[in-house]
């Protein structure tokens, strides 16, 4: 898989080194890596003098946490992304639904289609593809095609890279040495790291703080659950999420995954009447990806999520019976 990596790296630094014209597009409301990943990659392409986009199928802004990553203004809502673009880079997303109504430009694009990714999942929708499950973040298989161009390691580029490597390997706990040895050259490119992770990690409104009371007043443990590993899970309903952001909402994974007597944890958020995305974390024992895929999703043997549709109580029996058939991690 290593020298397939490489390759595809060195063929995607080949088409990239000629592009005049690249939009670059992160998946359906992005997270750190893949907005990060996809504004670090076209900052670096904009300094070699193509014309660069970043965009992504909803929500119809960049979110609040993330805005600091683009600076400069790379980013278009996904009404202006051209209908038929040229090169089109897709990042940190594991198939093509994951685009929402972006998902039609991969069929249109009149030059390569280049994916960036590294969930176990992926599909390899592209026309050329760089997929590599075991590296932690987009944003590492970013900065080594950086490298194969020879691109300068801006302050900028930097910034946005940190950010997905950050928030993607849960602030470096789950780093590999090649990871903390990246990190470091974003930091000797001049990332102030707190100010890099207090927006994306350390800032939320009061208003979170009573949602996050109510949420877990509900959650429910079951040791029996998830192969008998144990399942804590939560539900956000759309009142609690009333007038807070997606990323105020989507942290409560991050609270809930701390209990100590279960191996998975999910927390199912309220998107419309019967639709739900789940968010899906493992400590280390079980391979939730599996379990997203069988509802619909997809993501990494720890890390993973779906969007499904059903009552909280349908949804949750699905979810327990994909548990525990999910395999096992060797």
């Amino acid at each position: 898989m290593s020298d397939m990596v490489d390759q595809g790296l060195k063929a995607a630094a080949k088409v990239l080194a000629d592009a005049r014209d690249v939009t670059l597009f992160g998946h359906l409301n992005p997270d750190a890596d893949a907005f990060g990943s996809a504004v670090g990659l076209g900052l670096a392409l904009r300094d070699r003098g193509a014309t660069v986009r970043v965009s992504f199928g909803s929500p119809n802004e960049v979110p609040e946490s993330l805005r600091h990553l683009d600076s400069a203004g790379l980013y278009v809502p996904a009404s202006e992304v051209p209908a038929v673009p040229e090169t089109l880079v897709v990042l940190d997303s594991g198939s093509i639904d994951r685009l929402g109504p972006l998902a039609d430009r991969v069929a249109n694009a009149t030059g390569q289609v280049i994916v960036i990714d590294h969930h176990v999942s992926n599909t390899r929708f592209g026309t050329l593809n760089v997929v590599d499950d075991r590296s932690e973040a987009t944003a590492a298989l970013v900065l080594r095609l950086l490298d194969e161009l020879g691109a300068p390691l801006t302050e900028p580029v930097a910034r946005a890279l940190y950010a997905g490597l950050l928030t993607d390997t849960s602030s470096f706990r789950r780093a590999t040495p090649a990871t903390h040895q990246a990190a470091a050259r974003l930091l000797a490119a001049g990332v102030d790291a707190q100010a890099v992770a207090r927006p994306l990690m350390d800032t939320h409104s009061f208003g979170w703080l009573r949602m996050l009371a109510t949420v877990l007043d509900r959650a429910e443990l079951d040791p029996t659950a998830a192969r008998g590993l144990g399942l804590v899970s939560a539900v956000v309903l759309a009142r609690d999420a009333a007038g807070l952001r997606p990323e105020d909402v989507e942290s409560v994974i991050n609270i809930v995954r701390s209990t100590r007597e279960a191996e998975v944890a999910a927390v199912l958020k309220q998107a419309g009447p019967d639709e739900w995305t789940g968010s899906l974390r493992a400590v280390g024992r079980l391979d939730v990806s599996a379990a997203a895929v069988a509802l619909g999703g997809g993501g990494h043997r720890l890390a993973a999520g779906f969007t499904t549709h059903g009552t909280a109580a349908e949804v949750m029996a699905r979810l327990r019976a994909a548990l525990n058939a999910a395999p096992l991690i060797p």
